[in-house]
């Protein structure tokens, strides 16, 4: 006999696959909703939250 199960181990196991699952869908969610909002806007987001090229 191999190893004996560790029920607990394979549970975080899938959990943790789960929630990495979700993340990505999530992060590409996002990505999407930002290239449409570029798309609508016509001008792109910079991080700062601001119009890119645009100075104040």
């Amino acid at each position: 006999m191999a190893f004996k199960p560790n029920y607990n181990q394979q549970r975080a196991e899938r959990d943790r696959n789960k929630q990495a699952k979700k993340d990505a869908k999530l992060r590409d969610r996002e990505e999407a909703a930002q290239k449409r909002k570029i798309d609508s806007d016509g001008s792109p987001i910079s991080d700062a939250g601001e119009p890119a090229g645009e100075t104040a």
